[in-house]
């Protein structure tokens, strides 16, 4: 039960760092660029997804870790890297947008997932064994970086948030 509870201390605690670190540095960047090119680093960070891969290689991993997870998991994410990819090829143009809903959904719904089965199958800690960095550390940026996009998405193709005569040098 305590490495559950120094799981889920992790989560909570990376939600906060990332927020803060979103506020202060990457949240200001992005909001004085048009949609598209806002998307653009987002999406590079989004093609790091691959990464889940981890949950899939053993030794990495606990023998123990029920395969319906870790499989769901690993190629969830390495659909998501490609769409990033694919969006990022695509952009600026209409499909790059179109591409950018369905990386975006097909994203956040992959992590939520993975998170339901997780919870489901009382999926312990440990049995992570390396890949508990992911959650613990990458996924809440994953989470945050996702509800920026849903942001620039909804907005007007080059409308900045903030206007040029407001700027910072």
């Amino acid at each position: 039960m305590r490495a559950q509870i120094c799981f889920f201390v992790s989560i909570v605690f990376s939600f906060i760092a990332w927020g803060v670190v979103t506020a202060s540095l990457i949240w200001p960047e992005l909001r004085r660029r048009g949609r598209n090119e806002a998307l653009r680093p987002l999406l590079m960070f989004h093609s790091f997804r691959f990464v889940g891969l981890a949950f899939l290689v053993p030794g990495v991993v606990s023998p123990d870790l029920p395969a319906v997870f870790a499989e769901g998991a690993a190629y969830g994410d390495i659909v998501a890297a490609a769409l990033a990819l694919l969006t990022l090829v695509l952009l600026p143009g209409r499909l790059g947008i179109v591409a950018a809903w369905v990386f975006n959904l097909w994203g956040l719904a992959d992590i939520i997932h993975a998170n339901y089965e997780g919870i489901r199958l009382s999926v312990p800690a440990g049995q992570l064994g390396a890949a508990y960095f992911l959650p613990t550390f990458i996924v809440p940026l994953f989470v945050i970086t996702h509800g920026l996009m849903f942001w620039l998405l909804l907005r007007n193709e080059n409308e900045a948030a903030v206007p040029a005569t407001r700027r910072l040098a």
